[in-house]
């Protein structure tokens, strides 16, 4: 299980973006975490896998935990080690390199089995396979959504942590990237998944939590997070009859914040 416990983050010394979540991701499931722009999702991540330092930030309070290890401020290297793989928003593959090269450097931590890895890897996505020797700048936003998956698997990870995977992908390829996640949760490794777009995200999960400003101010069964009122209106845009809302000009986020928190 991965484990955060009371986790407050700050940025710069003042700013502070985590106000002491706790949630758990157990083995073998995908949990969803949801939330708007600036809401802390992408912090969740890069304090799980350590990376705060590129953005300034400092875990000030609470503990991450991976199958009873405390991986708190660890060495991104170390945590790798522990099974934990990251899959960056905006996907950030090397473009001058290729698919084959981009795919070795995400399994530098595990050169003993490499070639073996990326036959896997390339059996997964035969996309990937067909243009292997190829430039990846020239790759499709999909086929770098899943370049960058396959370079993640690379480490042969437990635990895969996915921001934003679907960002900027058309429908069909977003509901081909939803079905990768379920595939690769299937052959045993544990999903956590964050997301803004909450149909896909609770379509595939087990569990979600939905954060606001720092806060989780909502957990539940996945499913039963699609039936919920508020989540159908202010994520999936639909009013109580199940059709789409017409305007959003009247919503007012701190009624829907108060109505979470009661």
């Amino acid at each position: 299980m991965l484990s955060v416990q009371n986790l407050e983050v700050v940025y710069q010394d003042v700013i502070l973006v985590l106000r002491g979540i706790s949630f758990e991701i157990p083995k073998g499931k995908i949990v969803a975490l949801l939330g708007s722009n600036g809401s802390g999702k992408t912090t969740v991540i890069r304090s799980i896998t350590g990376l705060l330092d590129v953005q300034n930030g400092d875990i000030t309070k609470g503990n991450i935990s991976v199958d009873g290890d405390d991986i708190t401020n660890l060495n991104p290297s170390k945590i790798v080690e522990k099974g934990i793989a990251q899959v960056m928003e905006g996907r950030r593959i090397f473009s001058e390199l290729s698919v084959v090269e981009n795919l070795r450097l995400g399994g530098h931590t595990n050169n003993a089995n490499i070639q073996n890895n990326i036959d896997r890897v390339l059996g997964m996505f035969p996309a990937l396979k067909d243009r292997q020797k190829g430039e990846a700048g020239y790759l499709s936003g999909g086929e770098q959504q899943m370049l960058a998956i396959g370079r993640a698997l690379m480490s042969e990870p437990e635990y895969l942590l996915l921001d934003e995977p679907s960002l900027g992908l058309a429908p069909k390829l977003v509901d081909q990237i939803a079905e990768l996640i379920q595939e690769i949760n299937k052959q045993g490794v544990t999903v956590l998944l964050v997301e803004q777009n909450a149909n896909m995200a609770l379509n595939i999960s087990d569990h979600g939590y939905i954060m606001e400003t720092g806060n989780i101010v909502m957990d539940n069964d996945s499913k039963k997070l699609l039936n919920d009122e508020d989540v159908r209106e202010f994520y999936l845009g639909l009013n109580a009859e199940g059709t789409k809302r017409k305007s959003f000009k009247d919503v007012k986020h701190y009624k829907r914040k108060k109505r979470w928190l009661s």
